[in-house]
């Protein structure tokens, strides 16, 4: 009788430990950070413009 009630307390003990239910880990996105090419041509153009339009009133 004393081992049939210890093996229920087991029993009932190990059942509880594993109880609830499965969730699933939180996976974070990883963070993708993307370089921009910088180009000259952005400032070039409008320097050369300048140059252009200075040499033309200096004439």
């Amino acid at each position: 009788m004393k081992k049939l009630v210890l093996a229920a307390a087991l029993a009932a003990a190990a059942s509880t430990a594993t109880a609830g239910s499965y969730s699933e880990p939180v996976i974070e996105a990883p963070v993708i950070v993307e370089e921009t090419t910088s180009s000259s041509a952005g400032i070039l153009i409008p320097l050369l413009l300048l140059a252009v339009v200075a040499a033309a009133a200096a004439s």
